[in-house]
């Protein structure tokens, strides 16, 4: 049911001076225009209906916040639009939907009701028009903008081109076409509330321009945009066509030719029908793709990677065992574990050739060899060398590669090595494994797991590749320093040989064999240019170096050959004789010095062995003793293993003081203080045990140790002598001092079989189980002495 009211205007109509307010949301109303919406909020719906049956003139003003839906008059603009209802039509849904005819703009002066509606006093305005020049060139630019305008858009009719054209009142042509243009709300209402119809030509003008502009903009955009698309379909049905045109003339485009080319690379090549299948299902996928596709680079990267790695390709194994251990021998000098585990090798692939491939792992201190070592070995086996240095890597996809999904990906160093050695069989040397770091990336050692184990590197799994790559046939070789930061799990997957350094006569021998040839060589002198005599190497193994290996050795012989070549270079060409005399003339002062001497004679002074990462060294602990109350004080960056070593060696004494012919008495009065000299090294372990002990009775007693003995050995508070580690390397490096007798944990005799005889020679080794055994062999006489004056 509904209600049908209409009212003609033929002329000026009665207009109240309080009229209802009627607010409109996301729009405004200007005069002189005919114009419908809905209505739904019941109070508005009775100010229609109260209008109707009176005057059937309200107020419509515009709302500032579309969101309210009862607005109070601080949410209503000022400026409105004196309007008459023409048609009111009811609808089911209890809303309405009216017609109204702007007559004027009204100003609201001051609100009078606001319940159940708004009512106003308002003010009719009526605006100022003055036809001149000015006001005719701006309603005409008006009006050329809105037809422009009208054909850019969809939302305005082309009818209203023609209607615009017969309006000739600049007041109702800026109301017309500001009322049919999508301005926003803020500055359709700035139009209504400027009276003067020349300035609102104006604004017009610029609103319209800008609209234009931004259309404009998004044309050109859009057409770009459909340049682009077209352009790709063109190039596409014109690629159809030459493929098309090419199959009718039997001839074949690039791209085909590529993809067979591919694909008979992939059926030559020797790989498992596992990754041929894998490597064709990636080749019909690129097929089908678009060259300029994202993902055709990467499958195609991905299939050049399946056609470069060396699935079925190695070198032949040379198993020769003399031509093997010759080659052996000529690169290095002596290591005589390690050629004899190589010379195993090579019997057992004679006898199986199917068998894997070992898993070594030469620890040893810097300078020894353990890298040109495996080089020697990918000689002596025919085989291509690669290294990959793992020091400081801390990221596990350098393992085991990138999955593809991430942009650049790539596999893993392994295969990446693998790749440019062209072999699935090489020497691989995995250089620093024990600087091996782990961060919020990975753990890369824990990576190296599966490479390193022979039970399933067969089946190697790179995040890249994504299948199963055979690392069998690989001979791992890793070096390190120390095997203490080497995960527990990763250690027992390889087989451990050390390298524990050399002694003199051995550093002599390689000096003269290997380092002095090649410095010559790379210095451009001729062998008898220069000799060096065995006293002169002597005096820099001696007084220009102190290590276990002998880099720093080739160091100092690199840098007399560079003196010598300069020489030549300056004309000076004569035979060069290097001996123990000139030394310091090329070399300057000797560097270090034997401190045995300066310790000949000094009570309180013991020599103990110590095991550092690059290698053994003798160590010296002073101890002396002042009046106090039997305090002990520990200097020489100690840790606690070695504090407590001091602590049991003094409560030894103490508690033994009458037997070991000590005074109890004199210790209870007396502060101890144990230094050990190089006191910004950390030292630790049990190991002084046996040296501290001997310090304070040194101390204690009186008598004075030879500088010439050294000792090592972890005690008890009850006297015995416990067995240590590193013994190897204890007495290489006594031997190295100029020590002449070690005393050692009787259970150490053990180690002694794995010390090569021209080491011990020279050496006199003394085994004791007791604290008063060794002290019996350090104070021969003094001790006897002690205890007879204690029996009577």
């Amino acid at each position: 049911m509904y209600d049908d009211s209409t009212s003609e205007i033929n002329g000026a109509h009665y207009i109240p001076e309080v009229l209802p307010v009627l607010p409109i949301k996301g729009g405004v109303i200007f005069p002189n225009l005919v114009t419908g919406f809905a209505i739904s909020n019941p109070s508005l719906i009775k100010l229609v209906d109260d209008s109707l049956a009176d005057h059937k003139v309200v107020c419509i003003i515009a709302q500032r916040d579309t969101e309210v839906e009862d607005p109070e008059p601080s949410d209503l603009y000022e400026v409105g639009v004196v309007s008459l209802i023409l048609k009111m039509r009811r609808y089911p849904d209890e809303t309405l939907r009216i017609v109204i005819q702007g007559i004027h703009r009204g100003r609201i002066e001051k609100y009078v009701q606001e319940t159940p509606y708004l009512t106003a006093k308002v003010k009719t305005i009526k605006t100022t028009q003055r036809r001149d020049t000015s006001t005719e060139a701006l309603m005409r630019n008006v009006v050329t903008s809105f037809q422009r305008l009208v054909s850019m858009v969809p939302y305005l009719s082309e009818e209203l081109m023609s209607v615009i054209l017969n309006i000739h009142d600049a007041d109702k042509l800026a109301d017309f076409v500001a009322s049919y243009v999508n301005f926003e709300v803020p500055e359709k209402q700035k139009l209504l509330a400027t009276y003067s119809s020349r300035e609102r030509l104006k604004q017009l003008d610029t609103l319209l321009a800008k609209e234009i502009s931004i259309l404009e903009l998004g044309e050109k955009i859009r057409d770009r945009v459909k340049g682009e698309v077209d352009k790709t379909q063109r190039e596409y049905f014109l690629r159809e066509q030459l493929k098309a045109i090419q199959q009718e003339l039997g001839q074949k485009d690039e791209r085909t030719i590529e993809v067979e080319e591919l694909r008979s690379k992939i059926v030559e090549k020797a790989m498992s029908d596992q990754v041929r299948e894998v490597a064709l299902k990636q080749l019909d996928c690129l097929s089908m793709m678009l060259p300029v596709a994202a993902e055709y680079t990467v499958v195609r990267t991905y299939i050049d990677w399946f056609l470069n790695l060396p699935w079925e390709e190695g070198t032949e194994d040379r198993l020769g065992i003399r031509r093997a251990k010759r080659i052996l021998d000529e690169d290095h000098y002596d290591l005589k574990k390690v050629k004899e585990r190589i010379l195993e090798y090579l019997a057992v692939r004679h006898l199986k050739p199917d068998s894997k491939g070992p898993i070594l792992c030469f620890v040893g201190p810097p300078g020894v060899g353990k890298t040109s070592l495996g080089r020697s070995i990918a000689r002596a086996l025919g085989r291509k060398f690669i290294r990959l240095s793992l020091g400081g890597v801390h990221d596990e996809a350098e393992i085991r590669g990138h999955r593809r999904t991430y942009v650049g990906a790539l596999p893993g160093r392994i295969l990446q090595s693998l790749r440019t050695a062209s072999s699935n069989n090489p020497v691989f040397m995995l250089d620093e494994i024990d600087k091996v770091g782990a961060d919020f990336r990975g753990d890369p050692s824990s990576a190296l797991l599966e490479v390193l184990d022979p039970e399933q590197n067969f089946s190697f799994s790179d995040h890249y590749i994504e299948v199963p790559f055979d690392l069998s046939q690989v001979m791992f070789i890793a070096t390190a320093n120390v095997t203490q930061t080497i995960i527990p799990a990763l250690r027992d997957r390889m087989e451990v040989i050390e390298l524990p350094g050399y002694i003199d006569v051995e550093k002599l021998e390689i000096a003269k064999r290997y380092l002095v040839p090649r410095q010559l060589d790379q210095a451009g002198l001729k062998p008898q240019s220069v000799q060096f005599s065995d006293d002169a190497i002597f005096d820099i193994i001696k007084g220009y170096t102190r290590e276990a290996g002998v880099r720093n050795l080739e160091r100092e012989i690199g840098s007399v050959v560079r003196k010598i070549a300069r020489r030549y270079a300056e004309g000076k060409k004569h035979r060069v004789s290097i001996d123990a005399d000139n030394v310091s003339r090329y070399l300057g002062p000797a560097k270090f010095y034997s401190e045995l001497a300066a310790r000949e004679g000094t009570i309180g002074v013991a020599t103990g062995l110590a095991w550092t990462p690059v290698g053994g060294e003798i160590l010296f602990i002073e101890a002396t003793m002042m009046p106090g109350s039997k305090g002990l004080i520990l200097t020489g960056s100690l840790g606690d293993v070695m504090k407590e070593s001091a602590q049991a060696a003094l409560s030894f004494l103490r508690s033994h003081a009458r037997m070991l012919g000590l005074s109890a008495l004199d210790m209870c009065k007396t502060d101890l203080h144990i230094h050990i000299p190089s006191g910004a090294i950390p030292k630790d372990g049990p190991s002084a045990g046996l040296s501290l002990t001997a310090a304070l009775y040194s101390l204690l007693s009186g008598l004075t140790i030879d500088s010439k003995i050294a000792m090592t050995g972890e005690i008890t508070l009850t006297g015995r002598v416990l067995p240590v580690g590193g013994i190897k390397e204890k007495v290489l490096g006594a031997k190295r001092a100029g020590i002449t007798t070690i005393l050692l944990p009787a259970d150490n005799d053990k180690d002694l079989a794995e010390i090569s005889k021209h080491v011990r020679e020279g050496l006199t080794f003394r085994k004791v189980k007791t604290i008063r055994k060794a002290l019996s062999i350090l104070f021969p006489q003094g001790l006897k002495k002690s205890i007879k004056n204690k029996t009577k």
